[in-house]
């Protein structure tokens, strides 16, 4: 057990402390079947496999249901009607709040491709807010992910705006000091030095929306790059990469993605981005150690069918929400999600057969391991942060708790 001078400014002899109990607390690799779990202020400081009693602490009752640690999403655009992009605090508290309704307490805001300005307003609230208060997920950093792709993989982002990165806009990004990943399609000018650039920041690094080769992704591992976007999804093949070139056939990213095992990825486990042949598929090669999941989620959380605007309302795209996704209004291509965390654990769970404790990795400690905050949040630990979900037997979600509050 850690000391409480530890963690200064966390607890105070005011703060609430609670015993979880009644339940399966669901660990990174193994489930306690009654266990009991304990925090003080905003810190658990008790992990035990067994059911005890603690009566200096107000008990929580988990009703026979399960306790695991808060997801973390590493790629999200909005919800709730917001967009990260558009640049504005209330959109953020926003989008915050909408998916923190959804089991996500930690998350990375993540930018679409805009305007230079746009992208300086949004590091601007993302910095001012980062670790603040938002009334819903925490904000850990910036997913820097627009505008650096390849122009003909770009999916669902404006096209006009898709660049390659030069240092004189890249370094004026980076100096804001609060982006936590950025992606770049390697095969672009300019970005080895962008990937060199961050990785000098201790910024991490990905591959996506790219059509590079397999020989091209190679050389983005040796820069830095330890991670792929949305795998399957805005990436090169073998299939697309021949259009190029009849012989002999070549791998892409997606062929990459699955040959290193250093990468790490993510899936969209929405039940529409993917079927349950390639969310299997991608288990089995990459294991839930470095496979996350993510919800790639637009403003339409929470939103009825009908069209709404992918990025910044001033440029952005029209997409529509319709069977439980967005889509091109052209209905020929997919526009990133529409649903929270806690649907693609269930999708997941429930289309794979994946154990419980697997998936619930995948979208807790696997992110926060990519997003290097491990150490904080990701698992239900003695130290860590007491961002905890109440979940029933059938993974329905009933109480979500950011630093030890219980916020709905």
């Amino acid at each position: 057990m850690l000391a409480n001078s530890e963690f200064p400014h966390r607890y105070s002899k005011d703060m609430p402390t609670l015993a979880f109990t009644n339940g399966t607390i669901v660990l990174p690799d193994r489930m306690h079947s009654a266990g009991t779990v304990g925090v003080t202020g905003d810190r658990i400081d008790l992990v035990s496999d067994m059911a005890a009693a603690l009566p200096d602490r107000t008990s929580v009752d988990l009703a026979g249901g399960y306790l695991c640690p808060g997801f973390i999403d590493i790629h999200v655009h909005g919800g709730a009607g917001h967009d990260f992009m558009d640049g504005t605090e209330d959109a953020f508290r926003s989008v915050c709040r909408a998916h923190a309704r959804h089991g996500t307490t930690t998350l990375l805001p993540t930018t679409t491709v805009a305007r230079h300005d746009q992208h300086l307003a949004f590091l601007d609230i993302c910095r001012r807010l980062r670790h603040e208060d938002t009334g819903g997920a925490r904000i850990e950093g910036a997913h820097f992910y627009g505008p650096y792709f390849a122009k003909e993989a770009r999916g669902c982002h404006p096209g006009e705006s898709v660049r390659p990165p030069t240092p004189g806009e890249y370094e004026q990004y980076l100096s804001y000091e609060c982006i936590t990943r950025a992606t770049v399609a390697p095969e672009l000018p300019g970005a080895e030095a962008f990937v060199r650039a961050c990785r000098s920041r201790g910024i991490g690094c990905n591959a996506g929306h790219s059509y590079a080769t397999f020989e091209q992704m190679e050389a983005a591992c040796s820069w830095g790059v330890t991670h792929v976007d949305h795998l399957f999804c805005a990436m090169s093949d073998r299939a697309r990469l021949r259009i190029e070139q009849t012989y002999p056939m070549r791998g892409g990213v997606m062929e990459a993605t699955l040959f290193f095992g250093d990468l790490t990825t993510e899936v969209i486990a929405d039940g529409k981005h993917l079927q349950r042949e390639l969310l299997l598929l991608a288990y089995k090669i990459k294991g839930p150690d470095r496979l996350a999941l993510c919800t790639d989620c637009n403003r339409a959380l929470d939103m009825p069918d009908g069209s709404y605007i992918f990025g910044p309302k001033d440029g952005g795209e029209t997409i529509l929400r319709k069977d439980g996704v967005g889509i091109m209004p052209d209905n020929k291509s997919l526009a990133s999600g529409v649903v929270g965390m806690i649907e693609c654990v269930q999708t997941f769970h429930r289309l794979t057969g994946v154990p419980l404790a697997d998936v619930i990795r995948m979208a807790s400690l696997t992110p926060a391991r990519i997003a290097g905050i491990d150490a904080d949040t990701g698992s239900i630990s003695v130290g860590k942060r007491a961002d905890l979900l109440i979940l029933d037997r059938d993974l329905n979600l009933r109480q979500v708790y950011i630093g030890g509050q219980a916020i709905r």
